[in-house]
């Protein structure tokens, strides 16, 4: 009777090992990419405040707030709803469709003013900002943020983005407040109902992120 021959123990110590360092790779690799992912969200959150007041230094009027837009800038619209009265405030939903609102103009005038990237034709499809996960970015004072309920924010405006997994969420608001969804000026919200914000989102849930500024 021929014997047969198995793998000896050095063999499968040798393969063991390479399977671990495999295994150890492509986790780590997927740790990289989502921690790309939440620098890259994170990045929204610190710039576009940074454009915003950007705006308002140099013309002396809010984006989307301001009604001399087309004295300032060539090919800028004015809003002309949601008692458009220059008031400080960027009036309208945060994720408005609405051309005429001034959380709607807001990006074509940070655009046409250098501030952002992004085209300026309002009405195409695309111009709309999105995030890295595909989800809408968005800008409104505290006020009109019917996302979140009363009371909440003490600041005058607040950005929002949607369609971001919880556990980026989570990792978010530990970067950039106080690490948890109901409290302080970050706040991690079921899209389409109006709360406080979950203490602990669910890992693999998509939510509407808004932070006050």
């Amino acid at each position: 009777m021929k014997k047969e021959k198995g793998f000896s123990l050095i063999e499968l110590a040798i393969v063991l090992v390479i399977a671990g360092l495999l295994l150890a790779g492509v986790m780590r690799g997927q740790e990289l990419i989502a921690n790309a992912k939440v620098k890259s969200l994170a990045n929204d959150f610190r710039n576009v405040p940074t454009y915003f007041y950007g705006y308002q230094d140099r013309f002396r009027a809010l984006p989307g707030d301001d009604h001399a837009a087309s004295t300032h800038l060539t090919g800028a619209a004015v809003a002309s709803t949601n008692n458009h009265v220059q008031n400080g405030l960027i009036q309208g939903d945060w994720n408005s469709s609405t051309k005429t609102d001034e959380s709607f103009l807001v990006w074509q005038h940070l655009r046409l003013a250098g501030l952002a990237a992004g085209g300026t034709d309002i009405t195409v499809a695309q111009y709309m900002p999105r995030n890295s996960e595909g989800g809408q970015l968005g800008l409104t004072s505290t006020a009109s943020l019917t996302a979140v309920t009363a009371n909440t924010f003490n600041t005058a405006h607040a950005m929002c983005s949607d369609g971001i997994l919880g556990r980026y969420a989570q990792q978010l608001d530990t970067m950039l407040d106080d690490g948890v969804g109901n409290t302080g000026s970050m706040r991690i919200l079921v899209n389409g109902v109006p709360s406080t914000g979950e203490a602990t989102p669910a890992t693999g849930t998509a939510y509407l992120v808004c932070m006050s500024f």
